[in-house]
């Protein structure tokens, strides 16, 4: 081989590279969802959103209390296990923030979305139990598998219907204890 032909190949070689590499960045050429062991990527009204994973008892409980922002492109995703479908409720435990909720069954389709709003903080001397019991409830409406906590406002800028699908990584569900 000549040394124009191994410069072409080369050039060939480095500009594959190159239009793979962009191809893979497109809109259109994007996984429908990218999961870490901490994270999801979930698209909602066709808005993307990093969320934070609450596959276990503590961390579903935990959820966002506690929290004083939630990015506009964050959020948290409930996934609890598939033995365990049955209606939920949330409440907001410890939120200084309104948090928008989307209850989904396990085919991810939306069963229920509420706009979550501030509650008094536990008063002083208050006990824990008074303090939950007086707390609002936001319901699932049915059977649910999975709910999105997103920064509150953001149910109006996303449209979101009632058995609308939403694409979250089914794999999810098998590590959801």
């Amino acid at each position: 081989m000549n040394k124009a032909s191994t410069m072409n190949r080369f050039t060939q070689t480095i500009g594959a590279a190159v239009l793979a590499g962009t191809l893979g960045v497109l809109p259109g050429c994007e996984e429908p969802y990218a999961t870490t062991p901490t994270t999801t990527r979930v698209n909602v009204g066709g808005k993307t959103f990093t969320l934070e994973l609450a596959a276990d008892q503590d961390s579903r409980v935990k959820g966002l209390s506690g929290r004083t922002s939630i990015p506009d492109d964050g959020g948290m995703l409930f996934v609890f296990p598939d033995s365990q479908v049955t209606s939920h409720e949330f409440v907001m435990r410890d939120c200084p923030i309104p948090i928008d909720i989307i209850f989904l069954d396990r085919s991810r389709r939306v069963t229920a979305t509420h706009a979550m709003k501030v509650e008094e903080a536990r008063r002083e001397g208050e006990d824990l139990v008074t303090y939950e019991n007086r707390l609002k409830r936001y319901p699932s409406r049915f059977d649910s598998q999975y709910a999105i906590e997103l920064q509150g406002g953001m149910l109006e800028k996303v449209s979101v219907k009632p058995g609308e699908l939403i694409n979250i990584d089914p794999g999810l569900a098998a590590r959801a204890k």
